[in-house]
């Protein structure tokens, strides 16, 4: 279908850049949250700039081929609510093709600014790799929509080649229909170990274990969000189905406690945990496998949040989460955010929460047209419906108390750096370090190239108190980005204005 929605970043768009007046409203981020809201307030009169740093819209969780390739490459059994989308980006391209709607695809923001009279949103055109062109962007209103990343937890083993986050495995087979491997264990927790598994083996990889550390009974003790979701019920249990027919093992209580090989991952070593964690002497399995993908949940991204001082709350996951109104809006005054920024909690409620942001967009800048109350209100009603889903999910699946007891002290921990779990736990008993921000001071972890993001919930849990939550550092310049494009910032201001 994507000769109905050309929405390619051509030539022809980039340098509209240049030409573009300052808009209403910039989305930053083009998953499910940011497209609904664009849309949303395309629908209702307002210009939009969408700005992504993927190849095409549909972020992680509709995560495509490019298009040329599509058909190449089938993907359509590894998406859920296909048509939602289909019927996003048909709506994105009308409000393209009338010049209302600027998408700006392969564009990395790397920071945002409050003017007077609005917000500056700095990007970087890598549309054209290796070249890079510095991108200012002018709007009364911003709307972040950036989602979240997967959460790790080490152990021995975990930086040898073949060990993948969950996340990273999905991605491959959505991008461009890529089995990593062909002996795959998977552990962690949470529900989205299951759609991963079902697709890897559905494709002919031979899962070997899905690793659950929680236990099948914590969802008994939250019933109600249960009842309120039989489609999640379904939907589970069509997963369940797919891993029966292809003999995938579920084991439960059971976590990856350590990998070996020499160049790759050749074994894994999983053990069943005790209530706290603590791997229970006598159980450990050795497996063989050349694939390893793990994933403990997810952290919000709110890198372009901190440096404006919106206000987060405990999201009860581990993380911290921005605290919005019932309208979406931070507690920055035309800063609006929409999906896992506010609270991990899937691609339904970032539909929702996307739309409901963009009606108060719509509201707070007098636009001409506004969706009905009662769509409005269907709306929150998904939203807290939701939410109260994803709570019975953190609650279900809490990261094992007791799990730095799989470290041994030269278990590296931030990898970008080679700072071991002994360096950083020598930083708290020796030194002043209560949190991971004194840590990196103390030790490096968390200054590599991911900026904390692989170690940063990791060394968190490691020398802070249990039931602080982790909140990523505040950094001015939220991805990388060269010198040369900073160089050339200042003369896109007055250009891109």
């Amino acid at each position: 279908m994507s000769e109905l929605y050309d929405l390619s970043a051509t030539s022809e768009s980039r340098d509209l850049v240049a030409r573009v007046e300052p808009s209403d409203l910039v989305v930053v981020g083009a998953g499910p949250a940011g497209m609904a809201a664009a849309a949303t307030a395309l629908d209702g009169g307002l210009r939009v700039v969408l700005v992504d740093s993927g190849v095409a819209p549909g972020g992680q969780f509709w995560r495509h081929p490019p298009d040329h390739a599509r058909e190449a490459i089938p993907t359509a059994d590894l998406h859920h609510d296909l048509p939602t989308y289909h019927a996003l980006r048909a709506t994105l391209a009308a409000h393209q093709h009338t010049g209302r709607l600027t998408l700006l695809l392969n564009h990395h923001v790397w920071t945002t600014a409050r003017e007077r009279c609005g917000f500056a949103v700095h990007a970087v055109d890598r549309s054209r790799a290796p070249e890079e062109r510095a991108v200012t962007l002018r709007a009364r209103a911003l709307l972040v929509a950036t989602g979240a990343y997967d959460r790790q937890l080490p152990f021995p083993g975990w930086d040898l080649p073949g060990v993948l986050t969950v996340g990273g495995l999905q991605s491959l087979l959505k991008g461009g229909g890529v089995v990593a491997g062909r002996r795959v264990v998977l552990g962690g927790t949470g529900p989205f170990l299951l759609p991963v598994a079902a697709a890897l083996a559905a494709r002919g990889a031979d899962v070997v274990a899905v690793c659950e550390a929680a236990a099948p009974s914590a969802w008994l003790r939250h019933p109600v969000p249960l009842l309120r979701n039989p489609a999640k019920w379904a939907e589970a249990a069509r997963y369940g189905a797919a891993l029966a027919r292809h003999r995938v093992p579920v084991r439960t209580r059971t976590a990856i406690v350590g990998a070996e090989g020499e160049g790759r991952v050749a074994l894994v070593r999983t053990c069943i945990l005790d209530a706290d964690g603590r791997p229970l002497p006598g159980t450990e399995r050795r497996i063989e496998a050349d694939t390893v993908g793990v994933g403990w949940g997810f952290v919000p991204q709110l890198d372009l949040l901190l440096p404006h001082g919106c206000d987060l709350a405990d999201a009860g996951d581990g993380t911290m989460s921005a605290i919005v109104d019932d309208g979406q809006r931070t507690t920055v005054p035309g800063f609006y955010t929409a999906g896992e920024t506010c609270g991990v909690g899937g691609a339904a409620l970032a539909v929702s929460e996307g739309r409901i942001a963009a009606v108060s967009v719509l509201t707070d800048l007098s636009a001409p047209g506004l969706p009905g109350l009662r769509r409005l209100a269907a709306e929150r009603r998904t939203v807290a419906r939701q939410r109260a889903f994803a709570r019975t999910i953190a609650q279900a699946h809490p990261l094992p108390p007791a799990w730095p007891a799989w470290l041994t002290e030269d278990t590296t921990v931030c990898r970008c750096e080679e700072v071991t779990a002994g360096a950083v736990l020598s930083a708290r008993a020796d030194g002043p370090a209560g949190d991971h921000r004194q840590v990196k001071q103390l030790t490096r972890a968390g200054m590599g190239w991911c900026q904390g993001r692989m170690c940063g919930p990791a060394v968190h849990c490691l020398v802070s108190a249990r039931d602080q939550p982790y909140t990523s550092a505040e950094r001015l310049i939220a991805t990388p980005v060269t010198l040369g494009a900073l160089a050339d910032s200042g003369e896109s201001t007055s250009e891109h204005s």
